[in-house]
């Protein structure tokens, strides 16, 4: 890295489901961020650093925006906010395959409350996409707002015009030393991460009301005595006895599989062989009561 370095935080806004985390994990080069095709997947802010000759990016996944319905919703937006009244450069995220809708108009009308903050705005999912789409979803977000520094089109997913944002939001960013050192992708711990990782094997598949009804509590993670096998023990809380069930699935079942899904992420994460004991636990209402929240780290 050179002495003319640029460094700085950048976020990604959007309503859920645009593409965010998959736009960080492509950045960083490396799984940091869950991903999901269920809404409102991210729950934490999540920091991913990207290294470049001309400087260090470091960008804060945050949950999508929306309208919240429980405590926890209100608890994630408050997160959000905080988020961006503190990031250099805000990144506003549409999907290349969805018109630009009043959710949209909302968010992008919202940033007028982060003044402090350079504006660019981003079209996702461009591989999915066909190019008079592509035209049109520019045109639309092109006329949400007047300082965007930067409107471009991309592909997390092929990688299409990724540098081409690295370099973009890099160029906006104030003068500095890098924040953390070379090397570093993240400052999630392996804790944070391992729970997350069986979190997002524990969505996949889920119907659609159980995804917000999920957390995920790291019990144990120990080496095991005498053996390359590291022991993880965690529990997935939900909110009522008969989503517990479905978690559970016939015999056990879909307990395995997500067992079976999170344990190969877990051994690529740490490097050794895993043994992974899940339980399910029911904490009722727990999106709703302050006190369970804080249990559960929100």
């Amino acid at each position: 890295m050179t002495d003319q370095m640029r460094s700085g935080f950048v976020t990604f806004v959007g309503r859920p489901n645009v593409g965010k985390s998959t736009l960080t994990n492509a950045l960083v080069g490396e799984k940091i961020a869950i991903t999901s095709e269920k809404p409102q997947t991210t729950r934490r802010a999540i920091r991913g650093i990207v290294n470049r000759p001309q400087g260090q990016l470091v960008i804060v996944d945050t949950p999508g925006i929306h309208k919240p319905r429980t405590l926890l919703g209100e608890r994630l937006n408050d997160l959000v906010e905080q988020v961006l009244g503190d990031v250099d450069v805000i990144g506003f995220c549409v999907p290349a395959t969805e018109k630009v809708g009043p959710g949209d108009r909302r968010i992008a009308a919202s940033l007028d409350g982060y003044p402090r903050a350079k504006k660019i705005a981003i079209v996702t999912k461009t591989d999915a996409a066909g190019r008079d789409e592509i035209t049109e979803r520019l045109l639309e977000v092109d006329s949400l707002r007047e300082d965007w520094a930067a409107v471009i089109p991309l592909s997390a997913l092929t990688r299409d015009q990724l540098e081409v944002l690295c370099d973009e939001v890099l160029s906006l960013m104030p003068m500095g030393p890098a924040l953390y050192g070379e090397g570093v992708t993240t400052d999630e711990s392996d804790a944070d991460r391992i729970a997350e990782i069986i979190r997002e094997a524990a969505l996949d598949g889920v119907r659609d009301e159980l995804p917000h009804s999920i957390a995920v509590v790291l019990d144990e993670i120990s080496p095991r005595e005498g053996s390359d096998l590291t022991d993880v023990h965690a529990s997935l809380v939900v909110e009522r006895d008969s989503q517990k069930a479905i978690i559970i699935g016939h015999k056990g079942k879909r307990l395995r599989d997500v067992g079976a899904r999170a344990r190969a992420g877990i051994e690529e994460l740490i490097g050794t062989r895993v043994f992974l004991g899940l339980h399910v636990k029911v904490a009722k209402e727990w999106q709703r009561d302050p006190k369970q929240l804080g249990r559960l780290g929100f």
